[in-house]
C-alpha cells in the first residue's frame, strides 16, 4: 500500500510540474525589452513557475522543468536554437540552483527573500562570464568580445532588473499556488507542507 502511494504521489508530483512547464511556456511567449539601449535582451515571466517549482519540489525539479521550457522556447517557439537554450539554461539554472538549495534547508518567508536576493547576485555574476566568453565562441568571432564587453554594464543591469522582478512576482504568488502544488491528489494534505506564512 505504501509502494502504491508512493508511486501515486510521484505521479501526481510529475503532473503538477507538467502544468507548471506549461504554463511558463505560454507566459513566456510575451516578450518585451528591460533596457532600450540593449533591446535584444528580452524579458518574459516564463522562469516564474519554474522558480514556484523549485520552491515547491526542489531544485532537481526545478531543472528538469528548466530544461523541458528552455528546450521548447529555444527550438518550437521562435528562440535563439542552440545559444538561447544554453543562456538560458545558465541564467535561470544559477538562479534555481542558488535559490533553491537555500529555500530547501528553511522554507520561510525570510530565507525565500534571502534565497531569492542571493540568487540574483548569482545569476548577475554568472551572466557576466557567460556573455564574455560564451557569446564570441558560439558566434567564432573574436571581434564579438569587444561588443560584449562594452555593453557589459546594461548586460549586468539587465539581469539585475531580471532577478529583482521575478524575486518580487514570486514572493507575491507563491503563497497562493504552493497549496495547490502541496496537495496530495484532491483531499490529504502534503506531509511536508511548507512554514512560507512564517
Amino acid at each position: 500500500m505504501t509502494n502504491l502511494n508512493n508511486q501515486k504521489a510521484k505521479s501526481d508530483r510529475l503532473v503538477k510540474m507538467a502544468m507548471m512547464a506549461a504554463v511558463a511556456c505560454v507566459i513566456g511567449l510575451v516578450r518585451f525589452p528591460l533596457i532600450p539601449a540593449v533591446s535584444f535582451l528580452t524579458y518574459d515571466l516564463a522562469d516564474i513557475p519554474i522558480i514556484i517549482t523549485t520552491f515547491a519540489f526542489g531544485p532537481a525539479a526545478g531543472m528538469l522543468a528548466l530544461t523541458v521550457v528552455s528546450a521548447i522556447q529555444a527550438f518550437l517557439l521562435g528562440g535563439d536554437s542552440v545559444y538561447g537554450f544554453l543562456m538560458h539554461m545558465i541564467a535561470s539554472g544559477a538562479f534555481l540552483i542558488t535559490a533553491g538549495c537555500i529555500y530547501r534547508k528553511h522554507k520561510t518567508k525570510k530565507v525565500a527573500i534571502i534565497s531569492m536576493a542571493a540568487a540574483t547576485l548569482v545569476m548577475t555574476v554568472v551572466m557576466g562570464f557567460a556573455n564574455y566568453f560564451v557569446t564570441p565562441f558560439y558566434y567564432g568571432e573574436e571581434a564579438m568580445r569587444e561588443v560584449v564587453v562594452s555593453l557589459m554594464p546594461l548586460i549586468l543591469l539587465f539581469n539585475v532588473i531580471k532577478g529583482i522582478l521575478n524575486s518580487l512576482i514570486t514572493f507575491v504568488v507563491y503563497k497562493r499556488i504552493s497549496g495547490f502544488l502541496h496537495r496530495e491528489g484532491l483531499h490529504k494534505a502534503h506531509e511536508n507542507k511548507e512554514n512560507y506564512t512564517n
